[in-house]
């Protein structure tokens, strides 16, 4: 696993949104698609709404590879599945970020978004 740097961390957990494009099998990128992104300790979390059966989750899978951007900061990243106890903690970060967002938040909260939970490292 590779780490953050602090500013990078900084910039996109701070981002209210991030656009997202997973690679796709030939290694070019997928249109990027536009999402939340919340940090829990010095990672960074995303959730699809629609669980494993969202597009553009599925899209990930092929290869575990993409790009995000956000507040000037582009960079490479490999998608590693949380795991159940991870979830805790990326549940309070979206109800911290988010929570003003009261009929949108709940969803990400459902045990289909939290199956869908994807760790961001960067490559």
């Amino acid at each position: 696993m590779t780490d953050w740097n602090a500013p990078e961390l900084e910039t996109l957990a701070a981002a209210e949104e991030l656009d997202l494009s997973s690679e796709r099998p030939n290694g070019t990128l997928r249109d990027p698609v536009t999402m939340w992104v919340v940090r829990s300790g010095d990672r960074l979390y995303v959730r699809s709404v629609k669980g494993t059966a969202g597009p553009w989750y599925r899209g990930t899978q092929s290869r575990h590879r993409g790009r995000i951007e956000a507040g000037g900061v582009r960079q490479d990243v490999a998608f590693h599945r949380a795991g159940p106890d991870e979830y805790p903690g990326v549940d309070a970060a979206y109800r911290e970020k988010y929570g003003h967002h009261t009929s949108i938040v709940e969803h990400v909260l459902t045990g289909r978004a939290r199956a869908s939970t994807l760790r961001l490292e960067p490559r």
